[in-house]
């Protein structure tokens, strides 16, 4: 299955749920990915990210409301997804979306 796509997805966050599109491009090993975030807080790219499986993981750095990294790991399943977002001190976060494209 490939997870290549856009996915349309919602986080748990403090300030209550964060919404948006992520855009998944596997490279040509299939082991790695760029992509982006589009969303409430703004665009964001899609840093380290790497495919096992169907386990999705990268790293993004968000500006707004404040500067922070995020860690997050989602696994696809057919046309669902479900993860977590870790955001340094104010912990993890469940991530939830489908695929739309």
């Amino acid at each position: 299955m490939s997870v290549a796509g856009t996915y349309e997805f919602a986080v748990n966050t403090p300030m209550g749920a964060q919404s948006g599109t992520m855009t998944v491009v596997p490279d040509a090993s299939g082991t790695a990915f760029t992509g982006t975030i589009e969303g409430s807080l703004g665009h964001i790219e899609v840093e380290d990210g790497t495919i096992v499986g169907d386990t999705l993981s990268w790293s993004m750095r968000m500006s707004s409301p404040m500067p922070m990294g995020l860690d997050c790991e989602a696994v696809v399943s057919g046309d669902t997804v479900e993860g977590t977002v870790r955001a340094g001190i104010f912990g993890t976060m469940s991530l939830t979306g489908r695929k739309i494209a």
